[in-house]
């Protein structure tokens, strides 16, 4: 039994010294060999200790796997140890099993072999939130609000949503066979659809008040730049040459892919530096710099921002706020100023490892700081009231406007008559419209866009022309005394 133990203690420790990148004999046998000229004696020292420490965990791991009160695998209990070991060192470094690699690969990617359907779990059923467009579940007929109650013909109750989407999700080409029950329909329906490549759509947009672009970067995956200059094009074919500015939202954006972090700041960007990482060592140190060309030709941007938006987001944010390309909208970020690198581990899934910081153009790291909106707004509802304003016109016997009376003898030479309309002034009240403003920061975001493009509008018009004075001798007295 002792040499099963101190077997198996030799090899735990072979695998753990060539992971770790220890080669050569045991500190042992190091000790029985003659020392060589020019030997570094600390580096022996080092050495003797990491050995010294991993046969403790050897120890560690024979006691758990013999003595626990449940029985241990060997695998969960490494894996185990190896998370354990890098969860310590930050919050962002983690083992990745093979089954959460291939997931984060998928996140990353931004596409994947699968039906197109956005899910939830109700009652033990698969909900459809909403097919996406032109995808197969899209082309077969699956709508919002539908229940999938079986896979294949096997029952889907049981299984937890994840198990559910990895069971649609397959190989490209390949059938499933969808049993759907649907509202207001008695019989159960069937659909079988061929799985086709899904895109995952991290970026979304619209038109506001028919001139200001809104653009949502939920994640920065693969296709975050494309996506982003695609929206914006779809905008600017929507509004032309009406276009005021744009909102790029990157609230709850919890990040991604710092290449693509880069891009997207670089459509903004005619020059100058976007991001800095600096490692361990001098020499890992690399600096990112902007190409040119800005997609909007130097419109107002305002970036929205909030305790959700972390990592790539705070890389664009931060650097079109250090440029002074965009104003910064909202509350502080959530300050991850960490680069992650997923090192794969062939046949034991992946390693996630923080192996720089990043810092903003202006050298500044945001590390547990976050970003600093440039105008804090905070979420809030608004209540609007109706309030009775005076006015001078609501004055009796106040004198009319003569701008008035000019333009309605332009519009009705004639003198006909036009019906009276009731007008707000005639019943000294203003009309408050009962719409609800549900994203108060948004609406905040866009009366700044059109503040900022109001201001340039006026600084590119020629100065008003002033009207000249009277000759001397004609100006009439009539003013003399006025109040």
């Amino acid at each position: 039994m002792k040499s099963t133990h101190c077997f198996r203690k030799a090899a735990l420790l072979t695998v753990f010294c060539a992971t770790l990148g220890f080669v050569g004999h045991s500190p042992a046998n190091a000790q029985d060999e003659p020392r060589t000229a020019g030997e570094d004696q600390n580096a022996v020292s080092d050495s003797s200790e990491t050995y010294r420490q991993l046969n403790l965990f050897g120890d560690v791991f024979e006691r758990v796997r013999s003595q626990y009160v449940d029985e241990m695998t060997d695998e969960d209990l490494v894996e185990t140890a190896i998370n354990g070991m890098l969860i310590s060192l930050d919050p962002h470094s983690s083992y990745l099993d093979e089954d959460d690699f291939e997931e984060m690969q998928v996140q990353t990617r931004g596409e994947f072999g699968g039906l197109g359907i956005e899910v939830t779990m109700e009652n033990g059923f698969v909900k459809v939130v909403a097919p996406i467009d032109d995808t197969p579940a899209y082309n077969a007929g699956i709508q919002a609000g539908d229940y999938i109650t079986h896979l294949d013909g096997e029952a889907i109750q049981g299984l937890n949503l994840s198990e559910a989407v990895d069971k649609m999700r397959g190989r490209v080409g390949t059938d499933i066979v969808l049993t759907v029950r649907r509202v207001d329909v008695a019989e159960p329906l069937e659909y079988t659809i061929t799985r086709d490549i899904i895109k995952i759509r991290s970026v979304r947009h619209k038109v506001i008040d028919g001139n200001i672009g809104y653009i949502r970067i939920t994640t920065f995956n693969q296709h975050a730049d494309s996506g982003m200059r695609e929206a914006y094009n779809k905008i600017k074919e929507i509004t032309g040459e009406n276009l005021k500015g744009v909102i790029l939202d990157l609230r709850n954006n919890p990040g991604g892919l710092l290449d693509q972090a880069i891009a997207v700041s670089d459509s903004f960007l005619d020059r100058g530096e976007i991001v800095s990482t600096r490692g361990r060592n001098e020499q890992d140190t690399k600096r990112d710099n902007a190409t040119p060309g800005d997609i909007t030709n130097g419109l107002p941007v305002v970036i929205l921002i909030n305790s959700g938006s972390a990592s790539a987001s705070e890389i664009v944010a931060g650097a079109l706020q250090d440029h002074r390309r965009a104003i910064v909208l909202g509350t502080k970020s959530f300050g991850k100023g960490s680069v992650q690198t997923v090192i794969p581990l062939p046949g034991h899934g992946a390693m996630r490892l923080t192996t720089a910081r990043y810092y903003t153009p202006s050298g500044r790291s945001i590390q547990a700081k976050g970003i600093e909106p440039d105008i804090t707004v905070e979420p809030a509802k608004i209540e609007q009231f109706k309030v009775n304003r005076v006015y001078e016109g609501d004055l009796r016997g106040a004198l009319a406007n003569p701008d008035d009376a000019e333009a309605a003898k332009k519009a009705n030479p004639e003198g006909e008559e036009a019906e009276e309309e009731k007008s707000a002034l005639d019943s000294n009240k203003e009309e408050i419209s009962t719409e609800e403003i549900e994203d108060y920061q948004l609406s905040r975001a866009v009366d700044l866009v059109r503040g900022v493009a109001l201001y340039e509008s006026r600084l590119r018009e020629e100065p008003m022309q002033m009207v000249e004075p009277e000759e001397e001798g004609e100006a009439t007295t009539e003013t003399e005394g006025a109040q």
